[in-house]
């Protein structure tokens, strides 16, 4: 069983998007949250749904929900044993294109500049 490194992306002005994100869940939907985010880290790519899916482009989502709302936090693999959390949203239906590109944009300036990218522990 593969165990995974979790780390949060980091913008350039040092916002980290999926931290401020859960800082503004519900307190339920945030342990909920948590956990997907513990089974990423011991499961890894073996993760599935419907905890996550594969979305494309090398973009993945994991997934919640919590009284009738969809919580999904977008993340991608990189090299061996990291995964990257690189946005989060709500959703009713699926998930807008925008947001995918969004997560497809921060994926690439990641893999350009790691260390830049990485929000500190």
């Amino acid at each position: 069983m593969p165990n995974v490194h979790v780390v949060f992306y980091r913008e350039a002005d040092g916002a980290v998007p999926v931290l401020e994100w859960l800082d503004g869940l519900p307190e339920k939907a945030l342990d909920k949250c948590v956990v997907r985010i513990e089974r990423l880290a011991e499961l890894g790519h073996e993760l599935r749904r419907p905890e996550a899916d594969y979305l494309r482009e090398g973009i993945y989502e994991l997934r919640t929900h919590f009284q009738m709302v969809n919580y999904r936090i977008l993340y991608f693999l990189h090299r061996r044993g990291t995964a990257v959390l690189v946005h989060a949203l709500t959703k009713k239906e699926e998930i807008p294109a925008r947001d995918i590109e969004l997560a497809v944009r921060r994926k690439r300036r990641f893999e350009a500049e790691p260390k830049r990218h990485t929000a500190e522990e």
